[in-house]
């Protein structure tokens, strides 16, 4: 087990100066099939597929999607787009083992079932309800509605395959949390 002293004077919450720098670039999601997938993040939670990368040697392709805005440059050749894509915060990066789209069943473990690991993925939405009204029109499967539960006012959603996503709203997340 790593086990670092804290050379911090008590109390100082502060991070090392030497990772200012630092950003949390991405989470990956290995995913069973693509034609499904894609389309999920893209129409029913509106990302962009910044950059696609495939890698035949090894068999699998990479898909970086994100949220862009408007204010967002997002260059149009390929190299700008690889360089924007492991340049910006809090990319989804999803990996396809090629081949899995063909098995059947659930390829991948969501972390929330047993053994418990991996357990979601949030999104900051203006309105959880009128999100979750969406996601219901266009079919999401939902794990937690905004209603249920102690924790009232978020939601769980499951991507295609079967992956967590909350939903939740940054202005209630004080309330939601007892705070």
């Amino acid at each position: 087990m790593l086990n670092l002293p804290d050379p911090r004077p008590e109390g100082d919450t502060s991070s090392p100066s030497e990772t200012a720098d630092f950003v949390l670039n991405q989470t990956m999601l290995r995913i069973k099939d693509p034609a499904r997938s894609i389309p999920f993040y893209q129409h029913v939670l509106g990302m962009t597929l910044v950059k696609e990368i495939p890698f035949p040697e090894m068999k699998f392709t990479l898909y970086f999607l994100g949220y862009v805005g408007p204010e967002d440059d997002l260059p149009e050749e390929e190299e700008g787009r690889l360089h924007y894509a492991f340049g910006q915060p809090a990319m989804l990066e999803l990996t396809h083992n090629w081949g899995t789209e063909d098995e059947a069943g659930n390829v991948y473990h969501n972390g929330n079932d047993e053994p418990q690991g991996f357990g979601h993925i949030g999104l900051a939405v203006p309105d959880v309800d009128e999100a979750c009204k969406r996601f219901e029109a266009l079919g999401v499967d939902f794990v937690k509605r905004p209603s249920e539960g102690k924790m009232k006012g978020l939601a769980f959603i499951k991507d295609p395959d079967g992956y967590w996503i909350e939903i939740l709203n940054p202005k209630n997340s004080a309330l939601i949390c007892g705070v």
